[in-house]
């Protein structure tokens, strides 16, 4: 299909490496912190039930979407309807965003956790119960990304082996998947679409992230230097490094994607196999990375995997 692009079998199997490093290590996040928050009081720690939406919209998109690719490069070649099609371009922009918006939501949340670092005594027992309002936040999150998912649902349809993809989206995926194409009335529709979406679901999220977490270093730097920190605050700063680790490893991602897909989109006529290669690793590298850093910094999960390795 158009824009395929053909890779090393290094490349190949250092990407099939990082698909089931995603895989496998967001399903012992969602696993082992899912655990904690199932068994834990009032629900276990608002902080795990962030981690375990984040690591689940990775697990899922990696699921639904980056196994298909891995199958494709591996040679299966497979088309399926304009039905089929539609459902699931609509599947693959909805994942990816709720993606993006929920790595942007656990660095709000732990920019608003510091800015009350030091509670109140008569609010701990409140904090035992069930988090109803950050579910119902978390519950929005995936929600209002599947209203952004709708064009996919009608602007997609099946092309063949000659079909050239004119448009790529990082919502959906970096190029052509089963047959699926971008399929909108006119060019001007198409651009509009893909300026709207990079601005809102692409450009914002990162700029947002880089907001909080400046405002999350500077109040601990505050604290540090005012030394009027409980004994909350080298928790939140080991918290800190791990969210700003997450953050600058998401940011670093998907900039380069950013630059690589809307070369090829608004760039027309250039050599974009190397292009094509940047986008593809970038767009797992955030998914097979980020348990690690978790695992880094979170003391559960960080002990179930030293138990596995030794």
């Amino acid at each position: 299909m158009g824009l395929r692009v053909t890779v090393s079998p290094i490349q190949n199997t250092f990407y099939v490496i990082m698909v089931l490093l995603g895989i496998l290590g967001n399903a012992i996040v969602v696993g082992v912190i899912g655990e904690s928050v199932f068994r834990g009081p009032g629900g276990g720690r608002r902080s795990d039930i962030v981690l375990i939406n984040m690591a689940l919209s990775s697990l899922l998109l990696s699921v639904f979407r980056n196994i298909l690719l891995v199958l494709s490069d591996l040679g299966l070649e497979l088309v399926i309807s304009g039905g089929w099609c539609r459902l699931l371009m609509g599947v693959w922009v909805w994942l990816r965003s709720v993606n993006g918006w929920s790595t942007l939501f656990l660095s709000a949340f732990h920019f608003l956790t510091l800015r009350r670092v030091a509670p109140p005594s008569g609010t701990i027992q409140r904090r035992r119960r069930t988090p109803r309002t950050l579910l119902g936040c978390l519950v929005l999150v995936w929600s209002l990304n599947i209203i952004y998912s709708i064009p996919a649902h009608i602007y997609s349809t099946n092309g063949n082996k000659n079909t050239t993809e004119t448009l790529m989206l990082i919502s959906s995926t970096t190029r052509p998947l089963l047959g699926c194409v971008w399929n909108f009335p006119s060019s001007n529709a198409s651009t509009a679409f893909a300026t709207t979406s990079m601005v809102v679901h692409e450009v914002l999220p990162i700029v947002l992230m880089a907001v909080t977490n400046s405002g999350s270093l500077y109040i601990l730097y505050s604290h540090g230097k005012t030394r009027s920190a409980t004994h909350k605050v080298p928790v939140e700063r080991r918290a800190a490094k791990v969210i700003v680790a997450l953050t600058v490893l998401f940011i670093s991602s998907w900039v380069t994607i950013i630059i690589s897909i809307n070369l090829i989109n608004y760039r027309k006529g250039l050599s974009v196999e190397h292009l094509l290669v940047i986008a593809r690793f970038a767009n797992t590298a955030f998914i097979a990375i980020s348990p690690v850093v978790l695992a880094a910094g979170h003391g559960r999960l960080r002990a179930v995997v030293k138990s596995v390795i030794y």
